[in-house]
């Protein structure tokens, strides 16, 4: 029976510490904001998030740095038992997992709350990276390469739609394609692809979305048709952003977050509350620390040591990427309302765990890039 060799080669002189500092300050900017939204100093608050958002942090920091000097490798191993652990758990979620505002998507660990979907966008980063560096496809992907890759992503796909969670299924299959792009598909399944899609578009509104789903996106074209019902998130939140204006409110003093207008203000959120009391500076100032993150990502893959460090880093920076996208867009009006938190800034465990490990596993390949 082979074992699994853990290898450290611990340098403190490979550590990227541009890398780190950028997670820290996106962090500190979440830590502040999250202060604020759970600190309303009109109405009752629950402080208690706040702490328990820098234990998740401090837990975030011991996974990111493990992951860091473990050679990325030994997870490359683990790629097709850590991806079978999450099927189960995902299965596990629909059997007797919790359901919170009419969703199933947590295990009650005792301890805290495991939201398995989370983590399971790394597993599928992990194990989809495995698949294709152990191959070579010089003529682009055909049809038959793709069928194992298909069968990977819509396992965790159906499962987690079933929950329901739109947001995090969507993200799953963007994860699969930002690696098949990157790999290199023929132009001719692109296209027929791209046709399929726009054939199934009618039948998926009328009989692959759930009511809710299609009101969302109602809602997303006309706010306004339901100020006070459907549309109240979107609206409150495009006013907090935009009564920010060029400097914002100040520091606990953004009306709509203290006066416990814009809701899930501390998750979902918390960009308007940034948006509130820092104005448009701070919410550049943040967007340029995120697109300092994704460019730093990107080198780290261009210099990868090998086929699986360079798309695993991919993989993962392309959630990455699409949570920051898609919750942003939400917030400032211009995507459909899904439960999607900001990496990095919203509160919540499971996100937080499964960032660092993402970022952990990136700065990994960045450290272990040479060889000796």
């Amino acid at each position: 029976m082979s074992q699994i060799n853990i290898k450290t080669n611990f340098s403190i002189s490979k550590f990227n510490y541009k890398l780190a500092l950028i997670i820290f300050a996106l962090m500190f900017v979440g830590l502040i904001n999250l202060y604020s939204a759970t600190h309303s100093l009109h109405l009752n608050h629950n402080t208690q998030l706040f702490w328990k958002q820098l234990l998740w942090v401090s837990v975030g920091w011991f996974i990111f740095f493990t992951a860091t000097f473990l050679d990325y490798n030994f997870f490359k191993r683990l790629a097709y038992p850590f991806y079978f652990f999450h099927i189960v758990a995902l299965v596990c979620v629909k059997l007797f997992g919790v359901t919170i505002l009419g969703a199933q998507r947590w295990i009650d660990l005792g301890v805290f709350m495991w939201q398995p979907s989370e983590t399971a966008k790394v597993a599928v980063a992990l194990v989809l990276a495995k698949h294709f560096s152990e191959r070579s496809y010089p003529h682009g992907l055909s049809v038959k390469d793709l069928i194992m890759p298909a069968i990977i992503t819509l396992c965790p796909f159906m499962l987690t739609l079933k929950q329901p969670d739109l947001g995090t299924s969507l993200l799953i299959i963007g994860i699969a394609l930002s690696i098949i792009v990157f790999i290199r598909v023929r132009l001719s399944i692109l296209i027929f692809c791209l046709i399929v899609g726009i054939l199934a578009a009618p039948l998926v509104w009328n009989f692959g979305l759930k009511p809710y789903q299609r009101d969302r996106v109602e809602t997303f074209l006309d706010p306004g048709s339901d100020p006070r019902g459907k549309g109240y998130n979107s609206i409150q939140s495009k006013v907090a952003v935009g009564s920010g204006r060029l400097l914002g409110k100040g520091f606990r003093k953004g009306t709509q977050s203290q006066l416990e207008f814009i809701p899930e203000r501390h998750s979902d959120f918390i960009y308007s509350v940034l948006s509130e009391e820092h104005g448009f500076i701070g919410s550049i100032f943040t967007l340029g620390l995120f697109t300092l993150l994704f460019f730093s990502c990107l080198r780290i893959s261009q210099e990868a040591r090998d086929k699986f460090g360079a798309l695993l880093v991919v993989g993962i920076t392309s959630f990455l990427f699409l949570h920051t996208v898609i919750n942003i867009g939400m917030v400032i009006g211009i995507l459909p309302i899904v439960g999607m938190p900001l990496p990095l800034l919203s509160y919540g465990g499971s996100s937080m765990m499964t960032v660092m490990l993402g970022l952990g596993l990136i700065s990994s390949v960045g450290y272990n890039r040479y060889l000796f």
